[in-house]
């Protein structure tokens, strides 16, 4: 008697199977959402670093240092992914108003923050720079023509007020004119170039060459920055592994991951997923700083935390991505 054969799956059907899944996981809307929360996270690690790094380094020369090093390691990125940044890869980008708008931005971001921060307090500073850049982003993408959802301006305004927990929980308050409209102007600045990132990767340019044009050309806006400022501390080994720190991971790896999320997700959205860097920020002052545990930074770090949950929770009526932006 002869007996039945059991025959596996063939070449064809494995590689079904594997398409089938590739295209489930670009669908799930929590992929770019991930993206953009570990981008969130590396932005965190910035102040534990320049903590630990030369106290004689000014935010100024940091921030300009950072800059120079993150977009050069994004221009390299970008080479490593077949889409290099040469003079075609440049030109290419279209519209041209978004890559200066973005540029601008990028540049502009870095001296204002620490404008803010020197202005009116690391506080007040911090909270009207973060707080304000999801809300303004909102806004002009309105102006824009881009509709927002309740459920993005319920999960910011409850996200801004935990970054307000967070920003005062550390010291005093102290509100200065100049200094909050530095920092309004950094707000603003972040909300520039993450529309003008977003108007570029929805041109269907990759999103490597996207951030290394963005940044390439924001280093370049800040390179006479570096003729006035104090370099001597990059000579030390403190300060050379605080700026190989601070170019590689939360600037270069950061705005990689950020680009693959902005490209499947609202601006304002993205904008507001960012507010996690707060509390990873707060996070590390405690494990590896020995800042203190307060009330309020608990509170603020579970306020931002549930806007978070706001956001990424998939709810019924919630589309696919791939539905939602086709």
């Amino acid at each position: 008697m002869g007996t039945a054969t059991r025959v596996g799956p063939g070449p064809d059907s494995r590689v079904s199977n594997v398409v089938a899944a590739s295209v489930e996981l670009w669908n799930d809307p929590f992929v770019p959402r991930l993206y953009v929360l570990v981008a969130a996270v590396c932005f965190g690690t910035t102040g534990t670093a320049q903590a630990l790094g030369p106290a004689e380094a000014s935010p100024l020369s940091v921030g300009a240092l950072r800059l120079l090093l993150g977009g050069a390691l994004l221009v390299v990125l970008a080479h490593i992914g077949g889409h290099g940044l040469g003079v075609a890869g440049l030109t290419g980008l279209r519209p041209r108003g978004a890559v200066v708008a973005g540029a601008v931005g990028v540049a502009a971001y870095q001296p204002l923050f620490f404008a803010g921060v020197r202005g009116t307090g690391v506080a007040v500073g911090t909270l009207v720079a973060l707080g304000s850049a999801p809300v303004l982003t909102g806004a002009l993408a309105l102006v824009l023509g881009t509709r927002v959802t309740r459920r993005w301006a319920g999960a910011t305004v409850l996200a801004v007020a935990g970054v307000a927990c967070l920003a005062l929980a550390g010291g005093r308050s102290e509100v200065r004119l100049a200094g909050v409209l530095a920092a309004l102007g950094a707000g603003a600045s972040y909300a520039v170039y993450t529309l003008a990132a977003k108007r570029l990767l929805d041109g269907l340019h990759p999103a490597d060459t996207v951030m290394a044009g963005l940044f390439a050309g924001g280093a370049v806006l800040l390179l006479p920055l570096l003729l006035v400022v104090d370099l001597g501390w990059v000579a030390t080994w403190s300060g050379l592994l605080t700026v190989l720190w601070l170019g590689a991971v939360p600037t270069a790896l950061a705005y990689w991951l950020f680009a693959r999320g902005l490209r499947r997700l609202p601006a304002a959205e993205v904008a507001t997923l960012t507010l996690a860097e707060p509390v990873a920020a707060a996070l590390l002052g405690v494990a590896v700083l020995g800042e203190p545990v307060t009330v309020g930074l608990l509170l603020g770090g579970a306020m931002v935390v549930a806007s978070l949950a706001v956001l990424t929770g998939a709810g019924p009526g919630r589309r696919r991505l791939v539905e939602a932006t086709a």
